[in-house]
């Protein structure tokens, strides 16, 4: 059975196939020709979206995908009910509540099943630490021993590049390589695991790789907008609740501005809800860490679930800052870290954001060390920009502010 699963084609044959069948059966009751047949072409549509999604959405750190099924399906669904209400044909809310909770079945037991199939099988010549590979429950590592068979490597050979290996193994390496074997450096693969840039390898030419694609940022600022709009009835009345109590707890101003470091060095405001008592105007900068006295009874609820980020949605329409990217900095800190953290100047190459990759995997940085790992985090966001990055992100956030994760 495993087996069968393993294949993707038979597997998501089989899903559609159940999920139909489900839908179909679940229509006994008055229902018309129309709605059903229009509800089960959609049905199939999103199980087949949701099926091309999860792995694009779920392939970075290498995490369990099942974990990205029940968001990805809400998304997918999402799509699909703004579509009818566009196009206004028959359908049946029944029907589609039936094909999304059998497709959630469907997709939740095949990847628990198919598990073992989904696992890298690497195989690595042992001139690194391979320990972090060794120890990551998604990779099955293997040690290759002479004489050296390219038959035994299936996805791929891992070798730390910038070691010393001998004429042979160059010679073995070259030969995979020209046999479509995909060759791995040690630090790639670490990068893939951890999710970040090895920094302490970069150099001035290999960082120049961490362009983003100038098509993808247009494409991004289109859709981060269109979402900001969309939302904006209902963010506009939490925004307006959260400022009447912001008020009546305690006096000052309900925004609270602050000069940014924005992309290519720019300095902009940006905004968000008070969560403290006015500081002096004399006061030096500080992490939030350090000024826990200050904060309000509002501002702890409002910085737990990320309420007091919602102004920085007209930070974002503005052009200053978009959805996800690298938290800005203070002006002052941004100095400090450029002296003490090499290529920290890098992570200005695009626009910061209201979320991002470092704080939903890391959390937040309240000193030099914690913000060389920020810097590692973000650049790795810089290097890999794309749609399913931004989009696990956006789930993540989601976990993020159910659950108060890097909260400060």
């Amino acid at each position: 059975m495993n087996k069968l699963f393993s294949n993707s084609y038979i597997c998501h044959f089989l899903g559609i196939a159940f999920t139909s069948i489900c839908v179909v059966l679940s229509s006994m009751y008055p229902i018309s020709e129309e709605s059903v047949r229009n509800s089960l072409i959609l049905v199939c549509g999103s199980y087949l979206a949701t099926a091309f999604a999860l792995p694009l959405v779920a392939k970075y750190l290498l995490v369990d995908r099942k974990y990205y099924i029940i968001p990805v399906i809400f998304s997918v669904y999402g799509i699909s009910l703004s579509l009818i209400l566009l196009l206004r044909f028959d359908y049946s809310l029944y029907l589609l509540a039936i094909g999304a909770a059998f497709s959630f079945v469907w997709l939740f037991i095949t990847t628990i099943l198919r598990t073992g199939h989904k696992k890298l099988t690497l195989h690595v010549i042992d001139n690194f630490d391979t320990q972090d590979l060794i120890d990551h429950e998604n990779l099955d590592v293997y040690f290759l021993t002479e004489p050296y068979s390219q038959s035994a490597i299936k996805d791929g050979l891992v070798v730390d590049l910038h070691k010393n290996i001998t004429h042979h193994q160059e010679k073995f390496i070259a030969d995979c390589s020209l046999n479509n074997i995909p060759v791995f450096h040690a630090d790639s693969i670490k990068e893939m695991i951890d999710g970040k840039v090895q920094i302490k390898h970069l150099s001035d030419n290999s960082i120049g790789t961490l362009q983003p694609n100038p098509i993808y940022q247009i494409f991004k600022r289109l859709w981060e907008t269109v979402i900001i709009v969309l939302t904006l009835p209902l963010t506009l009345l939490i925004m307006v609740l959260t400022a009447i109590a912001i008020r009546l707890e305690s006096r000052g101003p309900v925004i609270f501005t602050q000069e940014r470091v924005g992309q290519a060095g720019r300095v902009f405001k940006i905004y968000k809800f008070r969560s403290m008592t006015v500081k002096t105007s004399c006061a030096e900068d500080k992490f939030a860490t350090e000024e826990h006295a200050r904060i309000t009874r509002i501002g702890k609820v409002i910085r737990k679930v990320r309420i007091d980020e919602l102004p920085q949605f007209f930070n974002v329409l503005k052009g200053d800052m978009a959805l996800i990217g690298p938290r800005p900095e203070q002006e002052s800190f941004v100095k400090l870290f450029e002296q003490e953290i090499p290529f920290y100047g890098y992570r200005h190459i695009v626009k910061p954001g209201i979320t991002g990759w470092a704080q939903t995997v890391q959390g937040y940085a309240d000193d030099t060390d914690s913000t060389k790992e920020k810097l590692a985090y973000d650049l790795y966001y810089i290097k890999h920009l794309s749609f399913w990055l931004d989009l696990n992100i956006v789930f993540k956030t989601i976990r993020t502010m159910l659950t108060g994760f890097g909260a400060k």
